[in-house]
C-alpha cells in the first residue's frame, strides 16, 4: 500500500493534482480542501490510500493521516465506494463526521450530495463504533496553507460541480454568501477555501 506521498506539486486540477516522486507523475484524487494546500512547482506531502478495481487503480490523497484513516473506515459502510466517501470529506472534516455519527445527526450527513435520509441512518448505524468519538481537533480546518490558496472562487465553485451541483448555482451560492459577509477579505489570500465549501454546501442543501 501507498501509504504516502513526498515530491514536487507538477500541476492542480479541479479534481486532483499531479506530485512529482522520482521523475514518475503521481496522480492523486482530493477534495477541494487538500487541493488548496498544494501549489504547483512547491513540495508537499499527502496522505494516500490506493483503491484497486478490476479495471483501474485510483490514489487518492489527503491532508492528514486522519482524514486518510476516515475516508477508508468510510468504506466499510454499506453502499459506501470511495467517490461517495471522498464527496463526505469535502462536506465535513474528520470530527465532524465523527461528530455527526455520534450524535445522530442526519442532517449533517445528508447535506453530502448523494446521501439521503436512509443512507444516513444506514451509515449511522454501521459506523457509530468504528469512527469513534470526536477529537480535539476544535473545529477541524485544515492547515493555515489552505488560507492562502489563490483563485479560491475557482476551487470552490470547482469542488461543488465535483459534488454534483450545478455551475450556476454554485456560483450564486459563492455570490449570496458573499452579499451576507460570511466570506473575509478582499482577497484570496484570506480566504479558506475549505470553510468556505462547507459554508456554500449548507446554503444549497436549504433550497
Amino acid at each position: 500500500m501507498i501509504a504516502h506521498l513526498r515530491g514536487t506539486v507538477a500541476g492542480v486540477a479541479p479534481d486532483g493534482a499531479v506530485i512529482e516522486v522520482g521523475g514518475v507523475g503521481m496522480r492523486v484524487q482530493c477534495t477541494p480542501g487538500t487541493l488548496a494546500t498544494l501549489r504547483p512547482g512547491e513540495s508537499a506531502q499527502v496522505a494516500t490510500s490506493l483503491v484497486v478495481r478490476e479495471d483501474s487503480l485510483t490514489l487518492y490523497g489527503f491532508c492528514s493521516d486522519d482524514e486518510r484513516n476516515v475516508f477508508e473506515l468510510l468504506q466499510t459502510a454499506s453502499g459506501v465506494g470511495p467517490r461517495l466517501a471522498l464527496a463526505m470529506l469535502a462536506v465535513h472534516t474528520p470530527d465532524a463526521l465523527r461528530r455527526a455519527v455520534s450524535t445522530e445527526d442526519l442532517g449533517a450527513l445528508t447535506m453530502v450530495p448523494g446521501v439521503g435520509r436512509k443512507g444516513a441512518q444506514r451509515i449511522v448505524l454501521e459506523m457509530k463504533d468504528r469512527l469513534g468519538p470526536p477529537g480535539d481537533g476544535g473545529d477541524g480546518l485544515l492547515p493555515r496553507a489552505a488560507q492562502r490558496a489563490p483563485s479560491w472562487r475557482d476551487q470552490v465553485q470547482s469542488g461543488l460541480v465535483n459534488l454534483g451541483w450545478p455551475a450556476r448555482d454554485a456560483e450564486q451560492a459563492i455570490a449570496a454568501l458573499e452579499d451576507e459577509g460570511v466570506i473575509g477579505g478582499s482577497n484570496g489570500d484570506a480566504v479558506d477555501v475549505a470553510t468556505v465549501l462547507r459554508a456554500a454546501l449548507r446554503k444549497l442543501s436549504k433550497r
